[in-house]
């Protein structure tokens, strides 16, 4: 018996001629990959041993969670691996949004000025910012700026300082990811070069970096280089595809026991908030998240590589070094988006049989087309790919628990595309 099988998902001769093409490409992104990924897994172990974990971590806690030696510990796993003086990492956070929201209102107060220094957040964040009627910043007091990239996606550095210079600026917001826009994602370094020009300009400001898809695609993160807060979503990255839900703040200690009390109540912050028996998930993704999100990283690589070949503008482009799990894919228009996402659904472990279709997602201004066949509702490191059915027409995929899975729902996707070309 050989490795020369007909594939069990009946793939195309072609698809396959495709792949192999694209992987003999592909060698020294995942060397690179790999390298990353050993550094950051040995930097969650070293964490793991200097705070001695043991079964007794996983037991969990109920009513008001009092006590909750796992929940502590994992607080200060995450602080360690993120280089920060504390943590607070809670089921409690409902999604990534959740946990950014709480610490801009542990961080602000009417009259206080937040900016995002790249451009507008992400959709949902913005209903947050000046949202009506929805106990948002905006109707709180808070005021609101925000500085434009350049034309070629990067930091304006001049207009930045200029703007958190101003009188009653709190905070600045950096946006890591590209969310459902063209613009690139930020490197750290690019991170690291925005938070020395927003320090040089206001030495008392609170930097927050919203870290999401970016945790372990590169060896440092934003907290390591000058950011006060990151935060971010256990069902992306950090969660390792297995947390069932939660999100994380890391950062200053003060900044992150405020941010607490937004989640719970003033004066009871970080001290109360059972974890229900979800520790141990919570240990083991961690453990395993630097491998899978390599896993990820590898899926997003091999898709760029295989819509290149077949002629697709992809960003990041496939010899790009990566800081974050997100691919765009340019389709122009909306029938190859619904067939990509079509694929991509047959390949998913999970509701496998079902058609993506646009619909009228919360929080976003027009219609979504989202395929995820997740074993953890919603999980974004999980294989998916989404897309707001607007012009031009983009395509965002994340995720892959593993390579092969991730490399297969790519192909069944592209083998959908072809054939609703003929």
């Amino acid at each position: 018996m050989t490795d020369e099988r007909e594939s069990p998902l009946h793939l195309s001769p072609r698809v396959l001629a495709l792949a192999q093409k694209a992987e003999l490409e592909l060698n020294p992104q995942w060397e690179r990959i790999d390298k990353i990924a050993l550094y950051n897994s040995q930097k969650v172990l070293a964490a793991f041993q200097k705070h001695r974990v043991s079964d007794g971590h996983f037991a969990g806690t109920t009513g008001y969670g009092y006590d909750d030696k796992g929940r502590d510990a994992l607080d200060q796993i995450y602080a360690d691996v993120f280089c920060t003086e504390a943590a607070l990492v809670r089921i409690g956070f409902v999604n990534g949004t959740h946990a950014i929201t709480s610490a801009l209102f542990g961080i602000l107060r009417p009259g206080d000025t937040l900016v995002s220094v790249t451009g507008a957040p992400y959709d949902t964040l913005l209903g947050v910012i000046n949202g009506n009627g929805t106990g948002s910043l905006k109707e709180f007091g808070v005021q609101y700026e925000q500085v434009e990239l350049q034309q070629d996606g990067t930091p304006d550095f001049p207009k930045v300082a200029a703007t958190v210079a101003k009188k009653g600026v709190k905070a600045a917001f950096i946006s890591r990811s590209r969310g459902y826009s063209t613009r690139p994602s930020l490197t750290i370094a690019q991170i690291a070069a925005l938070c020395d020009c927003i320090k040089k300009s206001n030495p008392n400001i609170v930097i927050l970096t919203d870290n999401c898809y970016g945790e372990f695609v590169e060896t440092a993160e934003p907290t390591e280089v000058g950011s006060d807060l990151i935060a971010g979503s256990l069902i992306k990255n950090p969660g390792g595809g297995i947390a069932p839900t939660g999100g994380y703040i890391a950062g200053r200690k003060e900044l992150v026991q405020l941010a607490a009390m937004r989640l719970t109540a003033p004066g009871i912050g970080g001290e109360c908030g059972p974890s229900i028996g979800q520790n141990r998930l919570l240990y083991q993704g961690f453990f395993l998240a630097p491998h899978t999100v390599a896993q990820a990283v590898k899926t997003a690589v091999f898709t760029a590589k295989m819509m290149e070949l077949l002629g697709y503008l992809t960003d990041p482009a496939s010899d790009a070094v990566r800081t974050d799990i997100v691919q765009t894919i340019f389709f122009g228009a909306p029938e190859p988006i619904r067939l990509f996402c079509k694929g991509i659904q047959m390949g998913a472990p999970v509701d496998s049989f079902v058609t993506p279709e646009p619909w009228e997602m919360p929080g976003y201004d027009c219609k979504v087309i989202m395929a995820a066949g997740a074993f953890v509702q919603g999980a974004s490191i999980e294989l998916s790919c989404d897309a707001p059915m607007r012009a031009p027409y983009l395509a965002y995929l994340q995720g892959g628990l593993t390579y092969e899975s991730g490399k297969t729902g790519v192909l069944l996707a592209v083998q959908q595309l072809l054939e609703g070309q003929e």
